[in-house]
């Protein structure tokens, strides 16, 4: 969560500063959630996510170079820079896609999950994404076809109460994301979002639930972003007293107290901890910088199986 909030923070000073260029749409204040996925999922896992998912691939253990060096289009990039900001993917830690498309995940997800039962294997998909997302008619695709073939999927909606710029409550007829399971017969849990260990919990029981053949979950973890829907949002449609409230209840903060209060962790730990996220980030800014950006012949690398010489 230090990392994540590291990373975030980072990226908004740069930005904002003019000491670099890259387009992102903030995660702050839903650490929690991406968190919870990190230490819950296997390395052979796999996650589907989508553009505002910088929290989730720290979590998942995608290095941080190889995420600022996607959003910066430099050759160190997960993709060798030429993805960008909403198409960053490593398998090899199961992060199989990032969409910009709202809702486009979880059918990718359900693909993933029925080709891992149909292999035999034990291993479960993960698709993160926001409470817009479920609005869309791929989402409900999605959760009928996990739930009637019994899939090893489980659907995170990370609800930070704001679809792009439009509230919840303009959007939906129910109050709860989670209720939307009960049409599908699978189970919908509802958590705080902003609580690592009430999402970890829940996380870890709907995983065990795909991993043993049981089926799919919808699992909705309620939070907030701090930092409107893309860098740079001035986020005049949200009333200031409800992200006052937000920031009040801030998971990273509050985490660090609950483990002091539990004698968990000594002050100096988490410093510690702190320093070493703040340290890890400026790292890995100085490997992108210095990195070049892709060079003419990338151009059709990657696009064919056999690569064929056009001029440029």
């Amino acid at each position: 969560m230090a990392l994540m909030k590291a990373a975030d923070d980072r990226l908004s000073k740069g930005i904002g500063t003019g000491e670099f260029q890259a387009v992102y749409w903030p995660s702050r204040g839903q650490e929690a959630i991406a968190a919870a996925m990190g230490v819950t999922l296997r390395t052979d896992d796999q996650l589907v996510t989508t553009y505002r998912g910088l929290h989730d691939l720290i979590g998942k253990g995608v290095p941080l170079e190889e995420i600022y060096g996607e959003m910066m289009g430099r050759t160190v990039g997960a993709s060798r820079g030429k993805g960008g900001t909403m198409h960053i993917a490593k398998p090899e830690a199961g992060v199989m896609l990032s969409t910009g498309i709202v809702g486009a995940g979880p059918p990718v997800a359900v693909g993933l999950a029925m080709a891992a039962k149909r292999k035999g294997l034990d291993r479960v998909t993960v698709v993160s994404f926001g409470d817009g997302a479920t609005n869309t008619g791929s989402f409900h695709e999605a959760a009928n076809m996990a739930a009637l073939w019994d899939l090893p999927v489980v659907f995170v909606c990370q609800n930070n109460l704001y679809a792009e710029m439009t509230p919840t409550s303009d959007t939906m007829k129910i109050a709860h994301v989670a209720d939307r399971a009960a049409g599908y017969g699978m189970p919908g849990v509802r958590v705080d979002g902003n609580d690592p260990v009430a999402v970890t919990e829940a996380l870890a029981e709907a995983v065990g639930r795909a991993r043993t053949g049981a089926g799919p979950t919808l699992l909705e973890c309620v939070t907030f972003r701090f930092r409107g829907h893309y860098f740079g949002d001035r986020m005049k449609y949200i009333p200031p007293e409800q992200l006052e409230a937000a920031k009040a209840a801030d998971p990273v903060p509050r985490f660090r107290a609950l483990l002091l209060e539990a004698g968990v962790c000594t002050d100096d730990e988490l410093a510690r901890v702190d320093e070493g996220a703040l340290t890890a980030v400026e790292d890995a800014l100085r490997t992108v910088m210095a990195a070049p950006a892709p060079a003419v012949d990338e151009l059709d690398r990657d696009v064919y199986a056999h690569p064929i010489a056009f001029p440029v």
